[in-house]
């Protein structure tokens, strides 16, 4: 094999089409050795090359007779001396942690440790057995790839609504499909999928962990398996174990046609990603990329103990952000996955950890000044869960411009509601409205909340309805695992019960979640299968649970087909009412001309709420009047954006409450467009203004302004577009 000096960017393996470039980052490696495989089975290495290039720190070799498809891996040699933070050990072939394709994932052995296992001195004493017969191999991959007249679709945030969804688990299940396509990025492609998404309404689905993982040994021991793969250590690196092809350059190129087809569907592809922390774990954990390659460098360590890590995530480790190098692999990933896969987002596992550049969260750490002075990264979707385990770490309305943030202030004040918690009314009111007391401080608009009930992470929302307590017994950790207040309510069973009313104040209370989620200011978040009523058993932390637990059933009886009707409904609603869609938040003032108001808040009595009502702990119901006349914005021409004034009521208490709804000329009525108690998306009828209707318990009601006669043809189109999406036909108006 013939060896030149070869180039120190870019990083990783790249076929030039003449041969191929290895370069690897180490700071305090001695020495580099390049292996390279015959197949993916193989138990050594054919070849080792040592890197006898080193350029800042870089070292680097071009292999002109290297090709695409090639199997290769790196031995590094340096200190083992934990105390000192280092950890090299050559015996071990450690992956490129710029692997564009990974031919072969770890294989459990104790060999896989750099230390040995069960050895006195543990993670001390060195392990001197090759590892390379169960060592993670990278492939090198072409990247080219005919994309056509691909486009990202850009959707505006105001116009948002995310699906949260796990490849495998949302298609694996699906009896549409052929069987070897389900649970992989080909699925995506399909027409039953793309069907369900655009029927649905949504515009951007949001990818579960998609970078190479690790399925975590203890798991695996116990017959389980790490299913979201939040445990990454191939940042560049399709998992393949989502994908159909069994080609090593196959995962990539089927990720590149799901994103694709998604595109020409009109919708958007957000990556949920974990560069806070990688699958080799603590002091005792395995060697499998970068501990191997410069332990000191890209993890933070603790400063007056170097064998042990810095854990702000509770995975182990956390990489060192204040490492040049490290800034550079995410950034290098981030942009890479934008520029060479074409997605439009990123939604940032743990971003608090992100932020630490020493102990405490520094909202200007060097991360977000990156990202904000890059021209490629500076322009996609960037989400943030704004937390971490560490002190300090609920980061929640912290975040700079350009990001937006997981809610979790969203998600529990709209869960206490309809849990009928009291003292709740006057959050809600600021939750509805785009919580303007977290966002608007730092610059940001509504869109900066990212509205969510429910997540991967937690009760689905049929659970949510039907459990008290969490029930994780199957994941073997004798329920201590999940997160213990959940603010759900069973509505009076624990679990799957027959009672009718039971069942019937389940689905209300799903209908009302949906209903709300789609009412606020802020982008709407859907965890995959919600719409369809899919549950984990009360499980709420089914992170190992690779089976039918996890899955999404698509064989649907008559309330999982209305619930998911409904939703789809609702979608179709939001997305056609400006008022509900706002790039700036509510001034609650009068518009010159009059006492007309953006956003009016009423009391069942039809009067404006006051501080009384607003601290009354006995208070549960609530009006939300939004003026579609009174939007003060402009569209992308400059034209003022208009839309239906809306009325929402909501009624958290159990029994029935009457509302009287607001005055309106004589030329307009109140017409009833969404009830929760009854299943209702489609107007129905007409109501007069300032008559008193009663609102039934537990539920929603939402009105808009009829407009004249003349115009009633007009205003009925969107309740045949969203009807048609359902295949559900609505008369004609005369």
């Amino acid at each position: 094999m013939r060896v030149w000096p070869g180039d120190p960017y870019p990083l990783g393996a790249s076929w030039t089409g003449v041969g191929v470039n290895f370069a690897i980052f180490s700071a305090h490696a001695t020495r580099v050795e390049l292996c390279l495989f015959d197949r993916p089975d193989a138990t050594k290495e054919s070849e080792r090359i040592p890197l006898v290039e080193q350029t800042d720190m870089v070292w680097h070799a071009f292999l002109p007779d290297a090709r695409p498809n090639q199997l290769y891996g790196y031995r590094v040699y340096g200190p083992y001396d934990p105390a000192a933070g280092h950890r090299f050990n050559p015996n071990k072939v450690v992956m490129d942690p710029y692997a564009k394709s990974v031919a072969r994932t770890v294989r459990w052995a104790d060999e896989m440790f750099g230390y040995t296992v069960g050895h006195p001195d543990g993670d001390l004493a060195l392990d001197e057995r090759d590892n390379a017969e169960f060592a993670p191999l990278a492939a090198v991959v072409d990247p080219a790839f005919t994309w056509g007249d691909d486009r990202p679709p850009r959707t505006p945030w105001h116009n948002t609504v995310i699906y949260e969804m796990h490849v495998r688990g949302f298609s694996k299940l699906h009896p549409a499909l052929p069987e070897r396509l389900r649970g992989t990025y080909e699925a995506l492609t399909t027409e039953p999928v793309l069907d369900h998404l655009k029927k649905l309404g949504v515009t951007a689905v949001e990818l579960m962990p998609v970078h190479h993982h690790a399925r975590d040994r203890y798991l695996e021991e116990r017959r389980l398996t790490n299913y979201w793969g939040y445990n990454s250590f191939g940042f560049f690196a399709p998992e393949r174990r989502l994908a159909a092809s069994t080609s090593p350059a196959g995962a990539m190129r089927e990720f590149k046609r799901m994103v694709r087809a998604l595109h020409a569907a009109g919708l958007e592809i957000i990556l949920d990603v974990v560069y806070n922390h990688t699958a080799e774990g603590n002091h005792l954990g395995p060697t499998l990329s970068l501990k191997g390659i410069d332990n000191r460098s890209y993890y933070r360590l603790v400063t007056d103990d170097l064998r042990h890590y810095m854990d702000f995530t509770g995975c182990g480790n956390t990489l060192n952000m204040q490492c040049p190098q490290v800034l550079q692999l995410i950034m290098d990933s981030l942009r890479y996955w934008v520029l060479e896969m074409h997605v439009d987002g990123f939604r940032f596992d743990l971003a608090s950890a992100l932020a630490r550049e020493l102990f405490d969260v520094d909202r200007l750490a060097a991360f977000f000044d990156i990202i904000h002075q890059d021209p490629v990264l500076s322009q996609v979707k960037l989400i943030a869960e704004p937390w971490d385990l560490g002190q300090g770490g609920y980061q929640v309305g912290n975040f700079p411009v350009l990001w937006t943030e997981w809610n979790g202030k969203y998600r529990d004040t709209v869960r206490k509601f309809w849990r009928g918690d009291t003292g709740t009314v006057s959050e809600l009111a600021t939750r509805l409205s785009g919580s303007n007391d977290l966002y608007a401080r730092s610059g940001r608009r509504p869109y900066a909340s990212i509205n969510f009930v429910t997540a991967h992470d937690g009760f689905t929302l049929h659970d949510l309805v039907s459990y008290n307590e969490k029930h994780n017994e199957a994941n073997l950790e004798d329920n201590r695992d999940g997160e213990n207040q959940n603010l759900s309510w069973n509505c009076g069973a624990e679990g799957p019960t027959d009672n009718p009313e039971i069942v019937a104040l389940r689905e209300r209370q799903k209908r009302n979640f949906m209903t709300t989620l789609l009412l606020s200011q802020g982008v709407p978040m859907i965890s995959h299968g919600d719409e369809l009523g899919r549950t984990q058993r009360g499980n709420n932390n089914a992170y190992c649970q690779d089976n039918e637990m996890s899955w999404i059933a698509w064989n649907l009886d008559a309330d999982r087909r209305a619930l998911l009707s409904f939703t789809s409904k609702l979608i179709h609603f939001r997305l056609s009412q400006p008022a509900l869609r706002r790039r700036r938040y509510f001034q609650g003032r009068s518009i010159r001309g009059g006492e007309v108001k953006d956003v009016a808040w009423l009391a069942p009595d039809g009067r404006e709420m006051t501080d009384g009502l607003w601290n009354a702990d006995s208070v549960h119901s609530l009006g939300m009047l939004l003026n579609g006349n009174a939007i003060e914005e402009v569209d992308e021409r400059g034209n003022p954006v208009v839309g239906d004034t809306l009325l929402v009521l909501l009624n958290g208490h159990s029994d029935p409450v009457q509302f009287r709804l607001p005055p309106l000329d004589e030329k307009h009525q109140w017409r009833r467009v969404i009830d929760t108690f009854d299943g209702a998306v489609v107007g129905e009828r007409n109501f007069k203004a300032g008559s008193t209707l009663p609102l039934q318990g537990r539920s929603i009601a939402v009105f808009r302004v009829t407009p004249p006669l003349r115009d009633r043809r007009r205003a009925t189109e969107f309740e045949h577009a969203a009807a048609s999406a359902s295949g559900v036909l609505v008369p004609v108006e005369a």
